[in-house]
């Protein structure tokens, strides 16, 4: 079975609707992704960091309950595990305040074994910054010496605007790196102040990575490659929560590039009805995490998609 590995933060969200807290789910934007995919019964590996604390003992514990590997996550004895405060605004839209407390020493794990068409999942600002960024190089090379699927969302938010200019670099690296990068149109405004999807991709993506699949909350969902330009349409939904629908998306295209058995040389030359049932696996995922306060598939869906 192929495996699927992510690197990432792992966080416990608290969220808030009208000044209250309604839940606390683990997540981080790799990590919901990966919960999904565990629940859909695939090889999941996390690579990450967790205190040693209560938070830590309840975000490992629901890696275990949610069939992800814990092997590679690494405990720090002093410092204390993520937590964030997510406010929902009256259309379900997240408003977020982080309180991180990490050591000096960080990510001192061993990389699990990737093997031939695996899919490496990375990104956010986990993957800029300069704390880090030596590890999850050498991470990204091995899994490129591999011949990994490498799968980046930049989720760039509005926090790092004004560390754009000194992360250009390291995104830029991502980008050659990544064998498909799915981004929002906001993570696009905030990196580069472009709002046009043929000019982000002809600008700032194809060059390093000609597989490029851009969001834009409900709005179309746009698909550029080589040879494909197309748009896909989103029905219309209740939402709940809006928390985790992006990487959801990423779980869902990622299962579907599983399903319909996508190697890492085959992309380059996918035609549109096999990239039109991966968009959709990705439609589908997203739309089951916005029906609740989860950031992750719901265990029913998993068992009937």
């Amino acid at each position: 079975m192929r495996k699927i590995i992510g690197i990432g933060e792992t966080i416990l969200d608290i969220v808030f609707k009208d000044g209250q807290p309604t839940a606390a789910v683990p997540g981080g934007s790799v990590f919901n992704g990966l919960v999904s995919l565990g629940r859909m019964g695939l090889d999941v590996s996390f690579i990450g960091e967790i205190g040693n604390d209560k938070v830590g003992e309840i975000i490992q514990q629901f890696m275990v309950e949610n069939n992800i590997s814990t092997q590679y996550v690494d405990t720090f004895p002093d410092g204390k595990s993520p937590i964030s405060l997510a406010f929902l605004d009256n259309n379900n839209d997240a408003d977020y305040s982080f309180y991180k407390d990490y050591p000096k020493q960080r990510l001192e794990v061993t990389f699990p074994t990737i093997e031939e068409n695996d899919i490496v999942v990375f990104g956010s600002y986990y993957a800029l910054n300069p704390a880090l960024r030596e590890r999850v190089k050498d991470f990204l090379d091995y899994a490129t010496t591999q011949k990994a699927i490498l799968y980046y969302d930049p989720n760039f938010r509005k926090s790092h605007i004004p560390e754009s200019v000194k992360l250009a670099p390291a995104i830029s690296e991502n980008l050659e790196y990544a064998t498909i990068v799915r981004g929002s149109d906001e993570d696009f405004k905030n990196m580069y102040n472009l709002e046009e999807v043929d000019k982000i991709y002809l600008q700032q993506i194809k060059y390093n990575c000609p597989n490029f699949i851009c969001t834009s909350a409900a709005r179309n969902i746009e698909l550029r490659t080589n040879s494909i330009t197309k748009s896909y349409s989103i029905p219309p939904i209740h939402t709940v929560s809006t928390i985790g629908a992006g990487d959801n998306f990423n779980a869902g295209i990622i299962y579907g590039l599983l399903k319909y058995e996508v190697t890492r040389s085959a992309i380059a030359h996918l035609d549109d009805p096999t990239w039109d049932k991966i968009i959709q696996c990705g439609i589908d995922f997203s739309a089951n995490v916005c029906s609740s306060y989860n950031n992750s598939v719901s265990k029913e869906f998993a068992a009937t998609y």
